[in-house]
């Protein structure tokens, strides 16, 4: 079995783009401090949402400095703002060794969206992203961790090699669809590792669940 982490932000956040952003971000020290616990643990697979541009200027030298990789999963819609990530940016990604993918276009969830809307979030900005960072994009994120059956089947049409969810369950490598655990500004170091250590019980229990219902709804 593997764990899945998943960052958003890291360091201080200058404004909120939605609500409740800011407890996504991660201070710097304690970034730090999570990647030196977990850098010789090969079951535990990094991965970082939104595209936001600490991705770039934080996480990504202290990556290469302890020599980890991980998956960046960057906003098609965002490229070129400000405070995310730009198509050099993740061209540089790509050159350090980082992998690519989708989160969509706009952060919006993709349960329910009608067929103009799905084929921007999940092919326009696929196809975007791919021309952006000069490279393959294989893999998805969900914005907000939202799916279904009927949204599971057009991400397997679309051709995506791996989804990954925010579903809080450890994974096997082989799944087509990955449960990650998003590490909030709460988490310390100690409340990862217990995470990376602890015997399955009845939260686990309840999450899978939680996901086998939303595969069949």
């Amino acid at each position: 079995m593997i764990i899945n982490l998943c960052f958003h932000g890291i360091g201080t956040i200058d404004h909120e783009r939605e609500s409740g952003e800011s407890r996504y971000w991660v201070t710097e020290a304690n970034f730090a401090r999570i990647l030196d616990d977990v850098r010789d643990r090969p079951q535990v697979r990094l991965s970082f949402d939104d595209g936001n541009r600490s991705d770039l200027t934080v996480a990504l030298p202290a990556l290469s400095e302890r020599g980890l990789t991980a998956s960046f999963f960057a906003l098609a819609g965002r490229l070129g703002d400000p405070a995310s990530l730009s198509p050099s940016d993740l061209r540089e990604l790509r050159g350090a060794g980082m992998s690519i993918g989708s989160h969509g276009w706009t952060h919006a969830p993709w349960r329910g969206l009608d067929a103009d809307q799905a084929r921007r979030e999940l092919v326009d900005a696929r196809a975007f992203l791919a021309e952006a960072s000069d490279g393959a994009i294989e893999d998805a994120a969900l914005p907000l961790g939202r799916y279904d059956r009927r949204l599971l089947t057009r991400l397997r049409k679309a051709g995506y090699r791996t989804v990954f969810t925010s579903d809080r369950h450890p994974a096997r490598s082989s799944e087509w669809l990955q449960a990650r655990y998003s590490v909030t500004a709460q988490d310390s170091v100690e409340s990862i590792r217990s995470i990376l250590t602890h015997r399955a019980g009845a939260q686990d229990a309840r999450n899978l669940l939680a996901g086998a219902v939303k595969r069949i709804r």
